[in-house]
């Protein structure tokens, strides 16, 4: 049996929506992986494929597939890219939107395109169901394919299995939903880990934004102090001197202030921040900057 239709961008276009809708109303759920790999693996790289090759053979059916996998891999990191510049940074909704929006105006183009073409020219997608007697085994297929097509093949599936072990790993190494951490972070003064203060006087204030958050699934106590060249100094925070921070969160809540280091003496000199919660350090190897300072 042979079933043909040229719905595929319609079709990326609802498991997109899907997922948009799963991981705003449902994000514990199965649905949320099911429909995110092919998201983040196939969906950016088969509509820009589709834009840029609307015409019916213009690319064999494996060529495509694994193009599709290969600019995926690519656009994604790009994407994430972009977003590390701009104010909402790489977050979950940011990425989600963004790429969905890539997804849409690619497919919006590629059925432009296509509505361009004579209708026996565009691009369709076909799938051949054969009873399981009829099936080949893939030893004595891939003998019967040219070297080509098999080589395509092999790295098709080399590229696939290296993106799913990519996001195993990242998921297996992310803290999951209820799991108890918590977020700390210093930024330079554009609120991005860039343009740190590094070149200063002596007596001349350093400023960068430090920031927490509560995921510890409950209230939590926390201090920060400053050490520079493994001795604790005054910070400044709102104007006012003082040794430390002492900050009280509760689950999810967040804190970011601007903080200020005066360095006393010159030379190359370590600025290390350092979490506490409950008393006890967070970390064991704080954050830190280096900062060289110049005789006033």
């Amino acid at each position: 049996m042979k079933a043909r239709h040229d719905k595929d961008l319609w079709l990326i276009g609802i498991l997109t929506i899907a997922l948009a809708v799963v991981t705003a109303f449902v994000p514990s759920s199965p649905a949320r992986i099911i429909l995110g790999l092919p998201f983040l693996l196939f969906f950016p790289g088969y509509t820009l494929m589709a834009a840029l090759f609307p015409k019916k053979g213009s690319l064999g059916g494996v060529e495509r597939v694994a193009l599709s996998f290969g600019l995926s891999i690519a656009v994604v990191p790009l994407i994430g890219l972009v977003l590390n510049f701009t104010p909402w940074g790489i977050r979950l909704y940011p990425i989600l939107i963004s790429l969905a929006v890539f997804i849409i105006a690619a497919s919006g183009v590629a059925w432009y395109r296509r509505r361009k073409l004579a209708p026996e020219e565009r691009l369709s997608v076909s799938f051949n169901f054969r009873p399981l007697s009829k099936v080949k085994l893939p030893f004595w297929y891939w003998q019967e394919q040219p070297l080509a097509y098999n080589t395509v093949s092999l790295v098709l599936a080399v590229v696939i299995a290296v993106a799913i072990a990519g996001l195993g790993y990242g998921v297996v190494n992310t803290p999951r939903v209820g799991e108890k951490f918590t977020e700390f972070y210093v930024l330079g003064p554009s609120a991005k880990a860039e343009n740190y203060p590094t070149e200063l006087k002596v007596g001349e204030e350093g400023r960068v934004i430090v920031g927490i958050v509560n995921h510890e699934q409950e209230q939590a106590s926390y201090t920060v102090e400053v050490w520079i060249d493994g001795e604790q100094t005054k910070l400044r925070i709102d104007g006012e001197d003082r040794y430390d921070i002492d900050v009280e969160l509760e689950n999810e809540q967040k804190w970011q202030n601007w903080v200020g280091f005066v360095p006393q003496k010159a030379g190359r000199q370590k600025v290390e921040f350092v979490l506490y919660k409950d008393g006890v350090p967070y970390f064991k190897q704080p954050l830190y900057l280096w900062v060289d300072v110049e005789a006033a």
